[in-house]
């Protein structure tokens, strides 16, 4: 299964665009969502602050502005790459 983790923080809007398109995205798709709040570590807060929501799947990161289409394509292209390791 394809682990999708989510940066984000308290009272973002558009962090919870995000996971709501992600969350649209779990039938076709099925991934593992992991939240990460920033504000809770210092290193990453200074890290993503300013660029958030940033969505890390397999090897790719994804910076705001995050599309529904830039999340299907990547999950599309970890799901082949998954199916063709396995």
């Amino acid at each position: 299964m394809i682990t999708v983790t989510l940066f984000t923080k308290p009272g973002c809007g558009l962090c919870d665009e995000v996971k709501a398109e992600l969350d649209a995205l779990q039938p076709l798709f099925p991934h593992q969502l992991s939240q990460v709040d920033i504000s809770q570590e210092s290193a990453l807060f200074e890290k993503y602050r300013y660029i958030i929501p940033v969505v890390q799947i397999g090897n790719v990161e994804l910076m705001a502005p995050i599309t529904a289409v830039q999340l299907q394509q990547t999950l599309a292209e970890i799901s082949q790459q998954t199916a063709s390791s396995g």
